[in-house]
């Protein structure tokens, strides 16, 4: 039994750790995350889970993963206001389900912990190593495949300002990202729990540094590589005034139309060959869809631009979310009928099941509206299509403006497309297929705020778009495995090789 100086030195250690954690972890992750600081934020909880009971270890570990995304509540709680209704105010969560959104992942990393701990005190290094990348990767995939918000909140979002490491998704998706994210800290911990022979140390490390470093340096050469390809002028437009962001008179959808389609004449002066504006600029209501398309085709024909912009459609048999496409030489408009819905708020709307794609002499576009960006699935087709730039009217929330916006360019990275997204109440963004920022702006920034820039029009396939999910399913059966072997090698207490 502990004397009590070494139980009080014991539970010191604890909160250190359990604080260090959960500082971290509220710093690195949430709505606009300091991307270094997830890389160490679980290192703590790992250093102190071999050294203390399995209780005190999942206590310690779910604590730190609560406490760490009460960044999220605010957000949660207070943030989503309901679209095209002013009047509604802020749609807040009840406290219940908003604690469940942050119990369940804590849980669950505290059983991720404790696997991660069985394999550390049984010397078993990979096993340790792989325990905490594999449970949380298999966790979230089956949520991305379940849940109506597919990949949001995926902790590999925090990682979109590093670019050498956002490499990882053209091959792996996000999964390689999370992957690497967890096998550091695990790595750490394993190596200065030191149950194992030095020798073991030694070349578990160099193991784990040499893959590491080759991540790193396949990042380096995707960044500097490709060839240059063709590029288009593309101008972006949106605009925060309240009676533009909810245009609540009917009478207004045409003078609203109007202002657009002034500002896309300003941005064709300015050299934009296309103009991406938000969604759900008006609500339209068939027949009258032709009288307001002739305003943004005139516009379009006249200062020779082609103009995106999303609307809501009431036809006689469904309400539509759909991105409307005017060229510049009259031709018949162009439709995306958005596929992904924003529950509760969209529920009502019939999901789009097409994609579209135009061939232009810059290269192939595709159109995509908002939440659409957070499915991997659809940019995957788009990717197999061969598109080299995505057009994406959208509309976000403020405070997830940076989040959002980012999700998106991850899809640019994991299929091979630059991107162009125009967002109210967001940012307006420019971006290439390796997830370089090209140009950004807020749109609160001014009445309408407007951004102008060039754009690789550049497909460059890549093995995620082509074979999806393969490392999260390869984790899962390494999950299994590691699961199986702990189970029947239960009884041994002697350390084991790795």
């Amino acid at each position: 039994m502990a004397s009590s100086p070494n139980r009080l030195r014991i539970v010191l250690v604890c909160i250190v750790a359990l604080l260090a954690s959960s500082a971290m972890l509220f710093s690195g992750t949430g709505i606009q995350p300091i991307w270094w600081m997830a890389w160490l934020a679980v290192l703590p909880v790992l250093l102190v889970a071999p050294r203390v009971s399995g209780l005190a270890a999942f206590g310690i570990a779910a604590l730190s993963w609560f406490a760490g995304t009460l960044n999220l509540w605010r957000y949660l709680r207070h943030i989503l206001v309901l679209p095209m209704n002013p009047h509604a105010g802020p749609l807040v969560m009840p406290v219940g389900i908003a604690i469940g959104v942050l119990v369940v992942p804590s849980i669950l990393f505290g059983l991720a912990v404790l696997l991660t701990r069985a394999f550390m005190r049984r010397g078993a290094l990979w096993g340790a190593a792989l325990a905490l990348p594999s449970v949380w990767i298999t966790f979230e995939y089956l949520t991305s495949i379940t849940s109506p918000h597919s990949t949001f909140g995926s902790i590999a979002y925090t990682q979109m300002d590093n670019l050498p490491m956002l490499q990882l998704a053209s091959v792996f998706g996000i999964w390689g990202i999370i992957f690497c994210l967890f096998l550091l800290p695990a790595a750490i911990a394993n190596l200065l729990n030191g149950v194992c022979t030095a020798a073991r140390r030694r070349q578990f490390s160099a193991t784990v540094a040499v893959l590491l470093m080759a991540v790193l340096v396949f990042g380096w050469w995707r960044l500097h590589s490709g060839a240059a390809g063709q590029s288009v002028v593309v101008g972006l437009s949106a605009s925060d005034v309240r009676e533009n962001v909810f245009p609540e008179d009917p009478e207004k959808k045409g003078s609203l139309f109007r202002l657009y389609a002034e500002q896309a004449g300003i941005l064709a002066a300015q050299g934009a060959k296309v103009v991406v504006l938000p969604e759900k600029l008006v609500v339209v209501v068939d027949p009258e869809t032709e009288e307001v398309d002739k305003i943004l085709q005139q516009a379009a024909t006249y200062d020779k631009v082609t103009i995106v912009a999303g609307v809501i459609r009431r036809s006689s048999s469904a309400k539509l979310n759909e991105a409307r496409l005017y060229s510049p030489d009259g031709s018949a408009v162009l439709t995306y009928d958005k596929h992904h819905m924003l529950p509760a708020f969209e529920s009502s709307f019939a999901p789009g099941t097409m994609r579209t794609r135009l061939d232009e002499p810059s290269g192939r576009w595709g159109m995509a509206i908002c939440k659409d960006m957070d499915f991997p699935a659809l940019s995957r087709d788009y990717g197999e299509d061969g598109i080299g730039l995505l057009l994406v009217p959208a509309w976000d929330f403020d405070d997830d403006a940076w989040l959002h916006s980012r999700m998106a360019v991850m899809r640019s990275v994991e299929s091979g497309f630059s991107m162009a997204r125009a967002a109210k109440q967001g940012l307006l963004t420019l971006n290439d297929n390796r997830g370089r920022i090209l140009a950004e702006r807020s749109s609160a920034s001014a009445t309408f705020a407007t951004l102008v820039g060039t754009v690789p029009v550049r497909h460059d396939s890549t093995i995620y778009a082509r074979f999806g999910d393969w490392f999260a399913w390869l984790n899962m059966v390494v999950l299994v495995f590691l699961v199986a072997r702990l189970f029947v090698h239960s009884n041994r207490i002697q350390p084991e090789d790795g």
